[in-house]
This record gives structure tokens, C-alpha cells and sequence, in this order.
């Protein structure tokens, strides 16, 4: 078992030195802000565990189907303790937040990573679990809320909100609500989609996840999936944090 995961670790390194090489050869600058600022700072700030910025990092990957950096992230998830069953959610979920196309190439690419490890199908995400219970007030006025918004406009959006998302997808054990909700936020940052931010950030810091952190998940991004995409999420951070208080 060493002798594999020290073969495993030594192709990781591997993949990450033909990046770097590849990069030097066209974009030296990069090269250096990837391996000095990137993975020699950011990925080294205390804001965030190395597990976290692994699922922070892989949900922005997957979103923005970016599966060119997936095998070496993967392999990096893995070794920072992030569960085969917690990456096998990870992509389920963001089938229904940032589209089925984005899962199904991310499952082709981390197929290959699995089966180089020696993942087992019984180490993956169950396909009918036992539900975690859920809370029913939040959901109550949520479900509230959004009849009462868009009931008249797609019944049928409304409907499979309710029933595939939050009454399913969310209770969904291998992947813990504060977890999920860490995914959810990096993928909503990650594509530009500020509106939908403001509810899951409260969401994930009713879940568990700290102002800290979040904030450290926003530093995190900038290097994955641009600044300007932070910029715009900060204003609505800014005003969740400041309501929270």
C-alpha cells in the first residue's frame, strides 16, 4: 500500500512537472506566479485547510469544465483526505448547479484517476442513501418563497426545486452540508453567478461554514477562476457578512 500511494504521489508530482514544463515553454511568467505565489503561498494560507482548498479547487474546475488540471487536482484532493465518495457527490451535485455536460467530462477524467489508484465501486457515493433529515422551517420558507416568486412562471422549476434539490440532492450523506455548501459557493463564484450567491452563502455559514473561511474560499479563487469573477462576488459577501453581524 505505501509503495502504491508513493508511485501514485510520484506520478502526481510528474504530472505537475510536465505542467510547469509545458507552461515554461510559452508563458515563463506564469510558470513562476503558479509555482511561488500559487501553490507556494495561497495553497499555504492557514484561512483554509488543504482538504477545503482541494474542494474549493475541484468544484471550480468541474464547473467551469476545466478538466485539463483535473488529474493532478484530483490526485492532490485525495491525498489532502477528500473521500472517493466525497468527489463522486462533489461532481453529482454540481451536475444540477453548473450543468450535466460539465459533470459527465469531469467523470471521464476522474474515472482514469480512480481506477489508477485502485478505487473501489463501494468507495463511491451510495446510489439510494438514507436521507440526512432536513430542516424543515429553512425549507418551509424556502419553498415559500420561491412559490410565491415563480409559481406562475415554471410550475414545473418550482416543483423539481423542491423535490430534487433540496428534499434530495442536499440530504444526500456523502457529502456533509457544510461541504456541499463550500462546493456550491466556489461553483456559483466560479461561473459568475452572483444572484444565486447571497442565499447559499447564508446557507453554507447556517451549515457550518465560518466567515473566515468563506472569505479565505474568495482569496483561494482569484487564482482558479479570475479576479474578476471575485470582484463581483465581494459586494454580495460583504453584505451577507455585514447582516450576519
Amino acid at each position: 500500500m505505501k509503495l502504491l500511494r508513493a508511485t501514485l504521489a510520484f506520478a502526481a508530482l510528474g504530472s505537475c512537472a510536465s505542467q510547469a514544463q509545458d507552461l515554461g515553454s510559452v508563458a515563463p511568467a506564469l510558470e513562476k506566479y503558479t509555482q511561488e505565489r500559487l501553490l507556494g503561498e495561497v495553497w499555504k494560507r492557514p484561512g483554509l485547510s488543504p482538504r477545503d482548498r482541494s474542494i474549493v479547487t475541484l468544484a471550480a474546475l468541474v464547473a467551469r469544465n476545466h478538466t485539463n488540471e483535473m488529474p493532478y487536482y484530483l490526485n492532490l484532493a485525495l491525498d489532502n483526505g477528500v473521500k472517493p465518495a466525497e468527489i463522486s457527490e462533489l461532481i453529482t451535485h454540481l451536475a444540477f448547479y453548473s450543468g450535466r455536460g460539465n459533470a459527465i467530462a469531469a467523470v471521464a477524467v476522474t474515472r482514469d484517476v480512480f481506477a489508477k489508484r485502485g478505487v473501489r465501486s463501494e468507495q463511491l457515493a451510495q446510489v439510494s442513501p438514507k436521507l440526512l433529515p432536513p430542516n424543515e422551517k429553512w425549507e418551509a420558507d424556502r419553498a415559500k418563497r420561491v412559490r410565491e416568486q415563480f409559481g406562475t412562471v415554471s410550475p414545473g422549476v418550482v416543483q423539481y426545486t423542491t423535490e430534487v434539490l433540496f428534499l434530495d440532492l442536499w440530504l444526500r450523506p456523502d457529502l456533509a452540508p457544510r461541504d456541499r455548501s463550500l462546493v456550491t459557493i466556489s461553483s456559483l463564484i466560479a461561473l459568475g453567478q452572483g444572484a444565486q450567491l447571497s442565499s447559499h452563502l447564508n446557507l453554507g455559514m447556517d451549515n457550518g461554514l465560518t466567515q473566515a473561511q468563506a472569505s479565505e474560499a474568495l482569496t483561494h479563487l482569484t487564482f482558479y477562476v479570475g479576479w474578476p469573477n471575485v470582484f463581483s462576488a465581494l459586494p454580495v459577501a460583504k453584505d451577507v457578512f455585514e447582516k450576519r453581524k
